[in-house]
């Protein structure tokens, strides 16, 4: 089910709320969660019911290994212990070795289970190249969100093993990793943030303010996907579509515009995620800080993807020494970070590439940090702005061989504006603007098209550069009625505007 879907709007969500906060009101909050446990699985199995049995395996399997976890211990991973056996004592190791034994075990069939179903015809594909096989491909058909939903429960066990989760029961962890808002496609959140909230009894009591906030944030979200990606994802898939007819200047306008729906599809659908928590007085945490504010690198990936970035430091970087063994050692960890994210985005060697160029450009720039902070920053920023679609180029591409073409298109295809083709242009004709551009009496000029794909971007970029985003503005929100008047009919544009439904990017991964 998707966000922007009219069923989502018009029936899920407000059952949903309405449900939830009925049992609230009747203090049945044990019912107020199974109810968001039903809700949730709706959800998720409305896209393709074929989906539902394995996340609800994985909730099943996960839990059994999370108790198993502590059954084996009363302790932490340091400080085994367990029916009264000391610290140190045979027993006591036994015990610490059994509960290593149960996290390598759930570790590995969450991966496995990942690897299978995201990375398996990739890998049978290499082998047959090298070794000139014919292995059959399975074409397993992706599950929704796996890649999140796996993780989450990932660093769930590695929590537990370190004895840093709480007694958790099996309604409040099935609610932690189903929740609907975040499931999809994240932020990834962890067992600290999101099951002491379910437990709060101050959350219980239904909060206009936060219903207010909650209602701003989905609104901004929702437009910045139907109204801002939506239009850029057309002209980027004609694009990609008809590389064959794209000089220089529409090749590069092509990978600027895949750069906004990027971040509005993306930072939308996280914006719309929070707004939908804030409903529920649930607070889900940031993903998303004005990424394209960024000066250089290091501070680019304080910004984008941000929970994604704190999950490969918790559970990648610092099991891999962290900077605890050395300037040399920590680089090298660091770029593991950026390959393995690369890896986590995607079964290809564009994502391999991708990963690859981000992870050493990083550790460059932290390496010399002290001279890049000298650079002037409009320089710096464009300088990371430039790098950073570049690197989209692998991104976005369906393999290596089209990445190629692609930058070969944008560094010597020309740039002659009349050799951007019509159809191109096209794509960000809209019947509203268009509206405005015939209210003026010019649209029927030749360039009026090119005027509106001007336009798109020029407020594009001026949303990404010169306006506080949603994280900003709640913090300072208070309701007012121009502010419900511009959120109505910014919801009503965007609602009319559901004629063409396209999913969210980040489904994909």
């Amino acid at each position: 089910m998707l966000f922007n879907s009219y069923i989502f709007i018009l029936l899920f969500l407000p059952l949903c709320l309405v449900g939830y906060w009925l049992c609230n009101a009747g203090r049945r909050y044990e019912w107020g969660k199974l109810w968001l446990v039903g809700m949730s699985l709706w959800f998720y199995g409305y896209f393709n019911i074929r989906y539902l049995p394995l996340i609800v395996l994985s909730v099943f399997g996960n839990y059994y290994l999370y108790r198993l976890l502590v059954s084996k211990s009363s302790g932490g991973a340091d400080t085994p212990a367990a029916d009264g056996q000391a610290p140190g004592t045979p027993a006591a190791g036994r015990q610490h070795s059994r509960r290593k034994l149960i996290l390598a075990a759930g570790v590995s069939a969450n991966l496995g289970v990942l690897f299978y179903y995201k990375y398996f015809d990739f890998f049978i594909e290499n082998v047959n190249a090298v070794f000139h096989a014919d292995l059959a491909l399975q074409h397993v058909l992706l599950p929704l969100g796996i890649s999140f939903f796996t993780f989450q429960q990932v660093g769930f066990l590695v929590d537990a093993y370190r004895g840093e989760v709480e007694e958790c029961g099996f309604l409040e962890y099935s609610l932690f990793v189903t929740f609907f808002p975040q499931l999809i496609a994240g932020p990834i959140v962890t067992h600290s943030e999101m099951i002491p909230q379910f437990r709060d009894l101050s959350k219980k009591r239904f909060d206009a303010d936060n219903m207010a906030k909650g209602c701003y944030a989905f609104v901004c979200g929702l437009a910045k996907k139907v109204l801002v990606a939506d239009i850029f994802g057309k002209a980027v898939a004609w694009g990609f579509g008809n590389l064959e007819q794209m000089n220089g200047l529409a090749t590069l306008w092509m990978m600027v515009s895949y750069m906004v729906q990027l971040y509005f599809d993306f930072s939308g659908y996280c914006d719309m995620a929070r707004g939908i928590g804030l409903m529920f007085n649930i607070d889900i945490p940031l993903n998303f800080n004005s990424p394209y504010k960024a000066v250089n690198l290091v501070d680019f990936w304080k910004r984008w993807h941000i929970t994604l970035n704190r999950f490969f430091t918790q559970y990648v970087y610092i099991p891999l020494g962290g900077n605890r063994k050395g300037v040399a050692r920590t680089y090298f960890n660091i770029f593991m970070i950026y390959l393995v994210s690369g890896i986590w985005h995607g079964a290809g060697w564009t994502f391999i590439l991708w990963g690859t160029l981000h992870g050493l450009v990083y550790v460059l720039t932290r390496r010399f940090l002290d001279s890049v902070e000298k650079v002037p920053k409009l320089l710096a920023w464009f300088g990371n702005m430039a790098f950073f679609l570049l690197s989209l180029v692998f991104f976005r591409a369906e393999n290596v061989p089209q990445a190629l073409t692609i930058l070969r298109g944008i560094f010597t295809g020309g740039y002659g504006l009349s050799a951007v083709p019509a159809a191109f242009v096209e794509q960000f004709r809209t019947p509203e603007f268009f509206y405005c551009l015939k209210a003026l009496g010019i649209d029927g000029v030749t360039v009026a098209p090119r005027l509106l794909m001007v336009g798109y971007m020029a407020i594009a970029w001026f949303m990404l550069l010169g306006c506080k985003n949603v994280n900003e503005k709640l913090q300072t929100f208070r309701p007012t009625f121009l502010k419900a008047v511009a959120m109505a009919v910014l919801f009503l544009w965007s609602l009319v505007s559901f004629s063409e439904v396209s999913t969210f990017l980040y489904f994909n991964f």
